[in-house]
C-alpha cells in the first residue's frame, strides 16, 4: 500500500495532524516500505500458476497438484506442456485417445501407434489387450513410457510395449 492509501485508513484525528515534516509521515513511509515485498509477491502470483511461466522449481509441484504422478524424463519443457494439458488429459483418461495424447505431450513425438485389436495365438483379437508402438529413439525413456501407459490404461487392460519403426497407415 502507498503512504496516502495507509493515511486514509487512519482515524480522523491522525489524518488532520499529517504534516510532511512530521514523524507520522516517516512512520507511514516505513509502513509503505514494509508492504512492498508482499505486494510484489502478490502481483506476480498469477505467473506462479501458469506452467509455461512458473519458476523451474515450482513446475514439479504444479505437476503433482494436477495429479500428473509420472516421472517425466524428457525435460522440464515437456513437464510444463503436460501441466498445461492437464485438463484435456483428465478428460480423456482411460481411453486410447487420452493415452496417445499423454504420450505425445510427454515426449513431443507424434509417431506412437496404439493397436487395440492385437491377435492372440489363435489368430483372434485378444480381449482387453493393447499393443503400444513407440519410436525407437525413446527406448532410453522406457520407464517413463511404461509409467504413462500404466497410469492411463484401464486397470483391467494388459499391454505390450514395442520400440521401433511405426507401421505406415496405422493410427
Amino acid at each position: 500500500m502507498k503512504r496516502n492509501e495507509i493515511a486514509r485508513l487512519l482515524p480522523g484525528v491522525f489524518q488532520r495532524t499529517l504534516d510532511e515534516s512530521g514523524p507520522l509521515v516517516a512512520l507511514l513511509d516505513v509502513m509503505e516500505a514494509l508492504h512492498a515485498p508482499s505486494e510484489a509477491a502478490l502481483a506476480g502470483l498469477p505467473s506462479l500458476f501458469d506452467p509455461l511461466r512458473a519458476p523451474e522449481r515450482f513446475v514439479p509441484f504444479l505437476a503433482r497438484w494436477v495429479d500428473l504422478g509420472v516421472p517425466v524424463t524428457t525435460g522440464l519443457g515437456r513437464m510444463r506442456e503436460l501441466v498445461a494439458a492437464a485438463v484435456e488429459l483428465s478428460r480423456w483418461r482411460g481411453t486410447a485417445r487420452g493415452l496417445l495424447l499423454f504420450l505425445r505431450t510427454a515426449t513431443g513425438r507424434e509417431d506412437f501407434v496404439i493397436e487395440e485389436r492385437v491377435p492372440g495365438a489363435n489368430g483372434r483379437p485378444r480381449p482387453f489387450h493393447l499393443r503400444v508402438r513407440a519410436p525407437a529413439e525413446l527406448a532410453p525413456h522406457r520407464p517413463m513410457v511404461e509409467a504413462i501407459i500404466e497410469r492411463e490404461k484401464p486397470a483391467y487392460v494388459t499391454y505390450e510395449l514395442h520400440f521401433g519403426q511405426p507401421i505406415p497407415g496405422a493410427s
